[in-house]
């Protein structure tokens, strides 16, 4: 039997969840929201993934603090009017397609907030543009040009602290089944860790022991309060000269281990504009690999895996749990069914969409129908 379509238990302390299959709709912001709530477009969006035969959909990073969002677009978690947003858009959407398993990405974006939407350059924003004061490890810009963000002191990093924690208890309030904690891609919790963006002088800074202090404190914080599925997403390298490596993310993520994470997501690079990516079909994979090996977590590969059996191929050698994509999805929304047809596997979709399969795509679903008016 294929591997990409056998059960996976992720554990938790509560008793954790089961997954139909090894397929993870990756985290894909979308840049929709309205002063942080979730909008009909993200209804449309996760109708329609929820429909894609993976088992685990990942919301889009939602933001802890109106500060932490990467665009004034951006989800957000932050207090009771963007909880109430997002659970009556999920509700929604659960709705129109089959049960399945999901996830939220909480995020702060540090120095990379306020930032213009991708297709309007990504550059940071002037409070006269709509953006705001960013925060950081260190009064280090993100790109040379921009203004530099206000180091954190220990009152703003408590703060931030505490609001994942918030944003992580309204998730769970609401019934998302898994949470995962965005220290990856440049963002926040990524700042602290790499020592290119780090040049802190205090407890938080300096050593690799130091520079792990406050993202360990901020995810052993949320495992203090949230005993559902919590795992992270981390950029193993940054893919420049004297910036994080997969040795201390390594070391990194055997801490996490011990602090009660159930799954690591093994993502790269998006802190430094000096990175030099090796972009290839599953270039990330290596990574994912050496982290399972090092610590026998749970690990979720992705980046460019875009087909069937090199999606299987990866879960054969052992070289990670559950296979993430993103863009591939919004590319081709029903990835997963075309899996499952390659592979003998099985998906669910709304009864609806069944009329439209192709004969020898059939026994992926068990039965159709394929009759109608």
């Amino acid at each position: 039997m294929s591997l990409l379509f056998t059960p996976l238990t992720l554990p938790s302390p509560r008793g954790g969840i089961t997954l139909a299959n090894r397929i993870v709709v990756a985290p894909m912001c979308q840049y929709a929201g309205v002063n942080g709530e979730a909008t009909d477009w993200h209804l449309m969006h996760w109708g329609n993934l929820f429909n894609s035969g993976a088992a685990l959909f990942t919301i889009e990073a939602a933001a802890v603090l109106p500060e932490g969002r990467i665009t004034p677009q951006c989800l957000g978690l932050w207090d009771a009017r963007t909880e109430a947003r997002l659970a009556d858009t999920l509700q929604r959407a659960r709705k129109l397609a089959p049960q399945l398993a999901v996830c939220i990405q909480l995020a702060h974006a540090g120095r990379k907030a306020s930032s213009a939407v991708p297709w309007e350059g990504g550059q940071l924003l002037s409070a006269t543009q709509g953006g705001w004061q960013t925060v950081g490890p260190s009064a280090l810009p993100q790109l040379p040009h921009e203004a530099p963000p206000v180091a954190m002191d220990a009152t703003e990093m408590a703060r931030v602290r505490e609001a994942f924690v918030a944003a992580a208890l309204r998730a769970d309030k609401m019934g998302i089944d898994a949470i995962e904690l965005h220290g990856a891609h440049g963002y926040l919790l990524h700042e602290f860790l790499s020592p290119l963006s780090n040049q802190r002088s205090d407890a938080y800074g300096g050593s690799l022991e130091n520079r792990m202090r406050y993202p360990l404190e901020v995810f052993a914080a949320v495992r203090a309060a949230y005993q559902g599925v919590l795992g992270m997403r981390i950029s193993a390298s940054d893919w420049a000269e004297g910036g994080l490596d997969l040795a201390q993310s390594t070391e990194f993520s055997k801490r996490l281990k011990e602090l009660g994470c159930d799954f690591i997501h093994v993502s790269s690079g998006g802190l430094s504009p000096q990175q030099k990516i090796p972009v290839g079909p599953g270039y990330q994979v290596p990574l994912a690999k050496a982290i399972r090996a090092a610590t026998g977590m749970l690990t979720t590969a992705v980046g460019m895996v875009t087909e069937a059996q090199q999606a299987e191929a990866i879960l054969q050698a052992g070289d990670a749990d559950l296979i993430a994509l993103a863009r591939a999805f919004l590319y081709q929304p029903r990835w997963g069914w075309q899996a499952a047809a390659a592979l003998g596997g099985a998906v669910q979709a709304n009864p609806a969409y069944w009329r439209c399969l192709p004969r020898e795509a059939q026994a992926a679903f068990g039965k159709v129908a394929i009759g109608g008016r």
